[in-house]
């Protein structure tokens, strides 16, 4: 099969730093195994055509809807039960995510070669969805283990760091991070002050990362530090390396008393003196920022497909109370008010949910989606915040309380408006898009376009 730039791949083939396009043909393919148990289901692939690209359809596959039932099934039945509890507690339920490797979830999006299940970038968002339906936090655990970490180890990782990385954390044998954010960068990342000096065939890597969710229990760290403190511009000196907790000079620990998002894990990371191998580097020197740009890319697209659930949630738990509650002698859903709340509840979901699946279906198609990306985090995020305070106002006094699930959904809808590049920072790209002042480069190692036949082949 001819790729872009003319190569041809074969099934089996190492993935190319540019993944090819294919045309749509009806072939039949393996489902993955851990979502279907030891039996495998033939099932027919759906392809879209390369050619003609401005043709998207937005019927979900049998795959699709089979790995969405199995993690609403996971969520609802084994977490939603005790979350509360958690939440009111501030401690993540530590049989989350060993939980969530078991099922596959932790690597249901990457190729079965590299240990994943083998399904598409939309079927990520739709994992996402079902996750943060019943709380942000788990969610959270996508977006650092799979939209930030595992998925850049997919396009920028060498075949050994994939073996050697990308393996055991699609396996779910080792959970990651992505380090990025410090005390004193955060929506301005080229300001770190994390360091890494060469040494022979190690880096030695100083420095200090906040607000990293996972900081405690994840294995590897996807870490940013200046290789190049004096590099002009500022980015250009930036370089990325997978550290490991266990490395002699790493400590971790927890931040406690945050609004929301209380039953996930989020703390800092301190590196003092880390040799850190030259195989542990991703990509070049120097590359770093690129890196970590294309990262967010990914990450806030879990996080815009987590926020459509958080506005479904918000949805669903304010029609069933407006369907019990009685006030002057009716529910009040037959209230004109509440029914307006109800109604544009409905259209954030819609319009945030189809945001979300272009950003999904040009990712699958190996298209360049920075801006589609960073508009759906943006308008499913605002829209997230607004949903939780219609339901908290749906649900009255009740709504204040904990005994209800409005008031969580709302202290969970703030965080992202603020993570993964600000609401206001969003505004700025698309304003930047729009007035032509920005143009995306091509990178040197672009997302891979979802192949089927490659994802589902085993090497």
């Amino acid at each position: 099969m001819r790729g872009r730039g003319g190569e041809h791949h074969r099934p089996g083939s190492v993935l190319k730093t540019r993944a090819p396009c294919y045309n749509p043909t009806a072939i039949q393919f393996r489902a993955p195994p851990r979502l279907v148990g030891a039996r495998r289901l033939k099932m027919l692939a759906r392809y879209y055509s390369c050619k003609d690209k401005t043709v998207m359809d937005f019927t979900l596959s049998e795959e699709h809807l089979m790995a969405q039932q199995m993690v609403r099934d996971f969520a609802q039945k084994e977490i939603a039960p005790t979350i509360k509890d958690w939440d009111r507690r501030h401690e993540t339920n530590p049989a989350v995510l060993p939980r969530m490797a078991e099922l596959g979830i932790l690597g249901i999006n990457i190729p079965v070669r590299y240990g994943g299940q083998g399904f598409d970038y939309i079927t990520l968002a739709l994992v996402c969805e079902e996750l943060e339906r019943v709380d942000t936090s788990l969610r959270v655990i996508m977006s650092v283990h799979m939209g930030l970490n595992s998925m850049a180890l997919l396009q920028w990782g060498t075949e050994e760091q994939k073996q050697r990385f990308l393996v055991p954390q699609a396996r779910g044998e080792k959970y990651a991070a992505y380090a990025l954010t410090e005390p004193d960068a955060g929506s301005d990342p080229v300001r770190l002050r994390s360091t890494a000096r060469r040494e022979g065939d190690v880096y030695i890597l100083n420095g200090e990362k906040m607000w990293i969710s996972l900081a405690t229990k994840a294995h590897n760290i996807l870490v940013f530090a200046k290789t190049d403190p004096h590099a002009e511009p500022a980015h250009k000196g930036i370089t990325a390396f997978m550290i490991t907790r266990d490395m002699k000079g790493v400590t971790t620990g927890d931040i406690h008393g945050k609004l929301g998002v209380r039953a996930g894990s989020t703390g800092w990371i301190a590196m003092q003196d880390v040799e850190v191998p030259v195989a542990n580097r991703i990509g070049e020197e120097g590359e770093g920022f690129y890196i970590a740009m294309s990262c967010l890319d990914n990450g806030r697209y879990t996080v815009g497909a987590g926020a459509v659930g958080l506005i479904r949630a918000c949805l669903e738990d304010s029609v069933k109370y407006a369907n019990e509650r009685v006030t002057f002698g009716q529910t009040i859903g037959h209230h004109q008010l509440i029914k307006q709340k109800i109604a544009y509840m409905q259209q954030w979901y819609d319009a945030a949910r189809l945001l979300v699946l272009r950003a999904g279906w040009m990712k699958n198609m190996g298209q360049r989606n920075t801006r589609e990306t960073a508009v759906a985090k943006w308008f499913a995020t605002d829209m997230s915040v607004k949903a939780a305070l219609e339901a908290v106002q749906i649900h009255g006094a009740y709504g204040f309380s904990d005994e209800y699930n409005a008031e969580r959904y709302l202290r969970n809808a703030k965080g992202a408006v603020i993570y993964e590049g600000s609401s206001e920072i969003q505004q700025l790209i698309q304003a930047d898009y729009a007035l032509g002042y920005r143009k995306d480069r091509p990178l040197r190692c672009e997302l891979p376009a979802y192949d089927p036949e490659f994802w589902q082949s085993e090497g």
